[in-house]
């Protein structure tokens, strides 16, 4: 594989998790806006996330999996210059997946009054789910769009998209319910809707810009349609067949993801209340669902762009049984995704006290919840790198099988150790460690068997591991010693700098990654110079 290939994957990678580190913050700016504004509140929320249940539902059958599925086939097209095939997938992709969208808006559309009135029995939610019913046309169709992006190689502009939209949706949120609040004499049924039409139009500059990028590159495609070689022409319907193929078990993981945090909604309060009063139980529900919630996905959200990633250059590298490839892409997304998980692992468990103090100042409680969950972390991310994988390797039912046997070990272990005292809240924290270790233990497995990996134990595990050792001893000892001068907030944050700065230079020193992996990086050259320079290397 050339060195431009090399780079193109990893800056495609880099963008992407820039874009999605930039689309948490922007989220939590929102979320916090809502939360705290007169009128919106609880309540407000209340209706909103009502909404986004239905939404979410709809989408999930419309649209999750479709990136990946899009790119998946696009890619291995292209892998073997058939690009007239690629471009002919996505335009039959886009018209079914423009129908299947204009359902699921109608659906939402003509049905929000039943919804709100008799399946959620809150009929505020009824102008929040008209407001949202447009947005599941748009996500469908730039889904496809995205997806085809990704397997012509072009991540970057799926990235902007998406950042896009969430600078859209943020600043839109604020203005519309600014707006309404006026208009309405601050009416939070009203202010809501205002909240979900802000969503709303922002999917639609989203789509927007993937539409303009695409008329941009329309002659580039042109061409290579033109130098097209070994077409294989495929009728509509075995096209749409293998994209509804591939999409849906992407979309049942997404399904088994989303089952996976129901459980706790479903079985935390109701177990609660068996030993502590209902305000109590919804407190400690709260911390589990909200602030423990956020801030471990915090660190997902930056891995996800090599599961993105992952899927077009495995599924292409394999079209072309360029197995040496399918080793180097996927032992270098593990070691670089054990390198991010170990450290946000290691750090929110021994931090959690002053990170939650930092954050959330008047409701600080649930340090054990999170350095339970913390635990979780390191599965999740080595778990969602894998599933990249296999998704692009085509076995693509194994990460929803895995997440399948792992859900049902959760909804397990929620049964018997919510109820106990001794456990409570911190059991459904225990029950979801236990549910992704089961997942990446299987899915691991099946990684193995597929894939040959080349990750000597001492670079994937002992190195990482003795890094970050450094990094939690050194930075909790600086914490320590530094609240005897200064404020606790100040401390922490320092503190968290300094964790990160010996973390990278103890990778350094313990040359993790040899001077092939350091090319790889952007700017790859220039790092190495300097690391030369300084006898490091």
């Amino acid at each position: 594989m050339s060195s431009k290939n090399k780079q193109g994957f990893l800056q495609g990678v880099v963008t992407l998790m820039f874009s999605q580190v930039l689309i948490k913050i922007l989220g939590m700016v929102y979320t916090l806006y809502l939360t705290n504004r007169e009128g919106f509140g609880d309540e407000g929320n209340g209706i909103v996330a009502s909404s986004y249940q239905i939404y979410a539902m709809l989408l999930t059958i419309s649209s999750i999996g479709v990136p990946n599925a899009i790119s998946k086939l696009v890619s291995e097209r292209v892998a073997l210059g058939d690009h007239k095939g690629a471009h002919r997938i996505f335009k039959i992709a886009f018209a079914t997946f423009a129908v299947i969208g204009l359902i699921g808006s109608l659906m939402l559309f003509l049905g929000a009054h039943v919804i709100a009135y008799q399946w959620l029995q809150i009929p505020e939610a009824e102008m929040t789910l008209v407001a949202l019913s447009p947005a599941i046309f748009f996500v469908a169709i730039s889904s496809v769009m995205r997806g085809y992006c990704n397997g012509r190689q072009n991540i970057k502009a799926t990235a902007r998209s998406q950042t896009l939209e969430q600078i859209f949706k943020t600043a839109l949120t604020i203005i519309i319910v600014e707006i309404v609040a006026i208009i309405s004499g601050v009416s939070t049924e009203w202010m809501a809707a205002g909240a979900t039409l802000a969503t709303t139009v922002a999917t639609f500059a989203g789509f927007g810009y993937l539409y303009l990028y695409y008329q941009t590159i329309r002659k580039e495609i042109a061409k290579e349609i033109k130098s097209t070689v070994n077409y294989q022409y495929e009728r509509v319907k075995t096209i749409i067949k293998k994209v509804l193929l591939v999409s849906a078990p992407i979309a049942l993981t997404a399904i088994m993801s989303s089952l996976n945090k129901n459980i706790d909604s479903f079985t935390v309060v109701r177990s609660l209340k068996n030993f502590m009063s209902e305000g109590e139980a919804l407190a400690q529900y709260g911390i589990l669902g909200g602030k423990v919630d956020m801030l471990t996905n915090l660190p997902l959200s930056i891995n996800v762009a090599f599961a993105t990633a992952l899927v077009p250059a495995i599924a292409g590298a394999k079209a072309k049984n360029d197995t040496a490839t399918i080793t180097q892409k996927t032992s270098f997304s593990l070691l670089i995704s054990m390198l991010i998980a170990l450290p946000c692992t290691v750090g929110m468990c021994v931090f959690a006290g002053p990170i939650l103090n930092l954050l959330f100042p008047n409701a600080s409680s649930g340090e054990l919840i999170l350095q339970i969950s913390s635990l979780t972390i390191l599965f999740t991310i080595l778990d969602q790198t894998i599933n990249g994988v296999l998704q692009g390797y085509g076995k693509l039912m194994i990460p929803a099988i895995s997440l399948g046997c792992g859900v049902i070990i959760k909804l397990i272990l929620n049964i018997v150790l919510v109820p106990n005292p001794f456990f409570g809240a911190s059991g459904a924290a225990w029950a979801s460690v236990a549910c992704h270790t089961v997942a990446f233990i299987i899915a691991s497995t099946a990684l193995r068997k597929y894939v040959k990996l080349d990750l000597p134990i001492s670079k994937i595990f002992i190195k990482p591991v003795i890094a970050v050792t450094i990094m939690g001893i050194c930075s909790y000892f600086t914490y320590t010693v530094m609240l005897h001068f200064m404020a606790e907030k100040i401390a922490t944050i320092l503190a968290i700098t300094l964790a990160i700065i010996i973390y990278g230079l103890a990778i350094v020193s313990l040359k993790i990654f040899n001077k092939d992996e350091i090319l790889q990086i952007p700017k790859g050259e220039k790092i190495l110079k300097i690391l030369e320079k300084f006898k490091i290397y």
